[in-house]
């Protein structure tokens, strides 16, 4: 039966509600989740919320994310035992990392390194590459007034070169693969989607084309980008 505690659940009922409930939609902050619960092996539920308004703007889902955005989870077994609901991709990274004791470096330093970088993501990187593909592929794309669209393009060149600086010598942004890494290469690849990579000049940043094709080749990768489905 749903938890009476989570509304959300009467919409999206759980097959198994001893695991963690995942609701949401492959897109670059949808995919953070999907992608690290692979790769820690925590058992889970995905549900399937679109971003239609009849998702994510529905009571149900409001109960569990005010906000209106994927994703968002449900964890029975939270701290003490106790269910805890979570949205927020990167207060959810950073939960599935303490909770499996997974992808957050190995000392106390590492995880304040590791979480300056998801902190770039969820500041920089993804609001800017967001406003990026507005103001190129959507909407914004039809405002005359070219300044819009010159700043974000020129923001992303410069955040793109931190990167390609960062990458210098390393495999992973942080060192070792992390939460940093998960939260960071699927907006890369969201510029493919944008159509931006010729305008952003992608070809020049050869250490961030390097460590995306890296992050790809990864199984539990490959498995967290299609959960839960589009169709």
């Amino acid at each position: 039966m749903p938890d009476p505690t989570f509304p959300i659940m009467a919409k999206w009922p759980p097959q198994f509600p001893d695991r963690i409930q995942l609701y949401s939609f492959p897109t670059p902050n949808g995919v953070k989740a999907s992608i690290m619960l692979e790769e820690t092996g925590l058992p889970y539920e995905p549900h399937r919320v679109t971003l239609a308004d009849t998702d994510v703007r529905s009571p149900e889902f409001l109960s569990l994310n005010p906000n209106n955005k994927i994703p968002a989870l449900i964890d029975p077994n939270g701290p003490d035992g106790e269910p805890l609901g979570l949205f927020e991709s990167g207060a959810i990274l950073l939960y599935l990392a303490e909770k499996s004791g997974q992808l957050l470096g190995q000392t106390k330093a590492d995880k304040h390194r590791v979480t300056q970088w998801l902190m770039f993501q969820m500041g920089g990187l993804g609001p800017m590459f967001g406003q990026l593909g507005y103001f190129h592929k959507f909407a914004g794309s039809e405002i005359e007034d070219p300044r819009p669209r010159a700043r974000y393009v020129a923001e992303a060149k410069r955040l793109l070169n931190v990167l390609d600086g960062q990458l210098v010598g390393q495999n992973w942004i942080a060192g070792d693969y992390s939460i940093a890494d998960i939260a960071i290469a699927p907006w890369l690849r969201g510029l493919d989607y944008y159509e931006v990579k010729d305008t952003i000049g992608w070809d020049k940043y050869t250490n961030v084309i390097a460590y995306l094709d890296r992050f790809l080749e990864r199984p539990a990768v490959q498995r967290g980008l299609n959960i839960p489905p589009r169709d």
